[in-house]
């Protein structure tokens, strides 16, 4: 019997990676939105090695008395994830193969490759070879086991064994083969192409086989014998995170040029590859055995975002337009809305054009002195940025808090911050030591000569664009028990205080964790008392151990938790005496749930928090979160309905159990409940 109450945080995370394959595998999901998911778990896993296999396989290079110290054998656990995600890599293969083939076929789409093109097809390609890809590819020829060649991060190459021509037909010894690399340009070029139609009949292609296709006139003097393709993932950490020293703007780009040479943390290669030509790739590329890792025929399913949906025929998901919230009429000071009442937004069932238009209004208005806003993730084409940058030009005094440690946007909050601070915004950076992880915005505007406050309070970034695919809420409020305790955030983000004893917001590094375990404890003691508690916790990970201990806690005393966790989920609920009073859900859908919600019910009061903070050691040890109460009774209704709906959802709706077994929620008698349909309609029904 499973006795432990934690699971382990990477077999969970390829548990959740799972979910996503489930959507692609799912019949019901339609055919454009399934190709989709496949290209969310490749890149998802793509992430995972890149990150955390990389940081396991560091620690097997510590002594042998330092992994000693830790709580796990990093080497068994490797050899768990290399095992689950082989399994996972082979269901992913048969549903590309056995189920999204034969499916874009009905629609009259089928793919060609090197062997199977017609005369007109490949004329086509070779037209296309030589306009787009000749003289603009990289190939490293010979490869040899003396000179370590250079793999590009996450890029495609060929692995190619050649023969001199002139020896083509004769009887040949292992001495004349020579080996080449030839990469595959997925950055630059569309790695899917569209032959020309005919009948109304679609032909795609891969950029990999337009290559094989045209091995020839790349290697004209060898003929190729064999071409299997390799792609070789690197750690992607910047380990910077724990530095407090220096200038960190200078100490990550640095590191983002060595991101692209990081060790090696997976070499997936074509299964079909002999062992022999895999053993000589592995000695030439000086690569470890527990380097390698099968795939198929592809690689770099990701790319499959940008697969073509020719004539729109391939289904897609229903249209879901964005809301108009019903408490902003066109035309209407969206400062007076604010201040007569609190507004929820949420996000992508409501238009996100209502946080531009209070930053846009806010750039306008005469009487606005002054922004302050944290940005966490920037969109390569913000609306958010070009709204800070007209009202510096309109005299507004702009200050913005750009993280730079944001994994793989880092980039992106770079270029943006110098942009800000060429148009003369004030940009504060980076922490050292800690990520400012917090979603807010605040507008002081000028009223009857005294300063009014107006904030925006989200669970998600500034970036319209994930605001299309994201599910989160957003708060915008006058309340002056938040706006007070905002600004005196934004002294913290700007280094004017070191210290504020926050009564209403949760910050975390400063009341976060001390006040949700009390909230926990206060519901432990309303259950010992014969109350009846309940708490609703809504997040994306749970791994925080002293508040899994609290939960279990609770548990025993008699609390009721239901919870629903989109990812990783470090607690094992169900098992007798210890988590049996706990109910998880995962839900994965369409749209990504991203909003935290936090519900007490002690019996005699009820609190209702959200934020952007998980319960994880990450969000409530080394950043700077921003959890912010909901005081309106009517809006505490609205969480809540919207909260139940999902815990209610029988379609999308997985059971987290210690198995990590992913099994729907059994549909009963009663109505199909699917929760982002049902939210989108109630919505829209208020």
């Amino acid at each position: 019997m499973i006795t432990n109450i934690f699971i382990n945080r990477e077999l969970s995370w390829l548990s959740f990676n799972y979910r996503v394959l489930q959507e692609a595998k799912d019949p019901a999901v339609p055919l454009f939105e399934r190709i989709k998911f496949l290209a969310i778990y490749s890149s998802n896993l793509d992430e995972f090695y890149r990150v955390r296999v990389a940081g396991l396989r560091s620690l097997l290079r510590l002594k042998k008395n330092s992994v000693k110290t830790l709580k796990f054998n990093p080497e068994a656990l490797i050899m768990d994830i290399q095992e689950i995600t082989f399994n996972q890599q082979e269901e992913f293969g048969h549903i590309y193969k056995n189920s999204i083939l034969p499916e874009l076929q009905k629609y009259g789409i089928r793919f060609v490759d090197d062997k199977n093109a017609d005369d007109e097809q490949s004329e086509f390609i070779r037209n296309y070879f030589e306009t787009n890809i000749a003289g603009k590819i990289s190939v490293i020829q010979p490869l040899t086991k003396d000179e370590i060649p250079f793999l590009k991060n996450r890029s495609l190459y060929f692995a190619v064994k050649l023969l001199p021509a002139r020896m083509k037909y004769l009887n040949m010894i292992k001495e004349n083969y020579t080996y080449a690399l030839v990469e595959i340009p997925s950055d630059r070029l569309p790695r899917f192409v569209e032959l020309p139609q005919r009948d109304n009949k679609h032909a795609i292609i891969f950029l990999d086989d337009i290559l094989r296709f045209n091995f020839p006139l790349i290697f004209p003097d060898y003929h190729v014998t064999e071409a299997y393709s390799i792609k070789l993932t690197r750690d992607a950490e910047l380990p910077i995170d724990d530095e407090f020293s220096g200038n960190l703007l200078e100490k990550i780009k640095k590191g983002l040029k060595k991101r692209n040479g990081g060790i090696p943390s997976r070499f997936l290669y074509d299964k079909s590859m002999p062992k022999d030509f895999l053993k000589y790739l592995r000695e030439s590329l000086d690569l470890e055995k527990e380097d390698l890792s099968a795939g198929a025929r592809y690689h770099n399913f990701s790319d499959f975002f940008a697969f073509p949906n020719p004539s729109n025929i391939i289904p897609t998901d229903e249209p879901m337009p964005p809301l108009w919230h019903k408490d902003f009429s066109r035309g209407e000071n969206i400062f007076d809305v604010i201040k007569s009442k609190d507004v929820l937004l949420h996000f992508p069932y409501h238009t996100y054009d209502h946080v531009i238009e209070f930053l846009e209004a806010a750039a306008e208005d005469e009487n606005v002195k002054s922004i302050k806003i944290t940005q966490y993730r920037v969109a390569k084409k913000s609306a958010v940025v070009n709204a800070l940058i007209k009202a510096a030009h309109n005299g507004k005094k702009v200050t913005s808090f750009v993280e730079l440690k944001a994994r793989f946007d880092e980039e992106s909050n770079i270029h943006w911050a110098e942009e800000m601070e060429k148009a003369g915004v004030t940009v504060h950076y980076s922490f050292p030591g800690l990520k400012v992880h917090s979603k807010l915005a605040m507008v002081e505007r000028i009223e009857n000569n005294e300063i009014a406050r107006y904030c925006y309070f989200g669970t998600g970034n500034f970036n319209e664009k994930t605001a299309l695919i994201y599910s989160d809420i957003g708060l915008l409020t006058h309340d002056e028990r938040l706006t007070s305790e905002a600004e005196m955030a934004f002294q913290i983000f700007e280094r004017k205080r070191t210290y504020y004893p926050f009564k209403h917001l949760l910050v975390a590094q400063f009341n976060m964790r001390r006040i949700f375990l009390e909230l926990i404890d206060e519901a432990i003691e309303a259950a010992e008392d014969g109350e009846q508690p309940r708490l609703i916790i809504k997040l994306n990970s749970l791994q925080e151990r002293k508040i899994i201990r609290k939960l279990v806690q609770a548990s025993q005393a008699g609390v009721d938790i239901k919870m629903i966790i989109r990812g990783i989920c470090c607690l094992a609920p169900g098992i007798p005496g210890k988590s049996d009073n706990i109910e998880i859900i995962s839900v994965v859908d369409r749209f990504l749930e991203h909003s935290r919600v936090y519900i007490f019910d002690n019996g005699e009061e009820e609190k209702i928090y959200c934020g952007s903070a998980d319960w994880m050691n990450r969000n409530l040890r080394r950043r700077i979160e921003v959890v912010f109460p909901i005081y309106d009774n009517k809006l505490k209704r609205e969480i809540k309905d919207i909260i139940n709906i999902q815990l209610n959802d029988n379609i999308k709706a997985r059971i987290i159990d210690k198995n990590n077994l992913n099994e729907y929620v059994k549909r009963t008698e009663g109505p199909k409940i699917r929760s982002q349909i049902e939210t989108y309609n109630y919505l829209k029904n208020k």
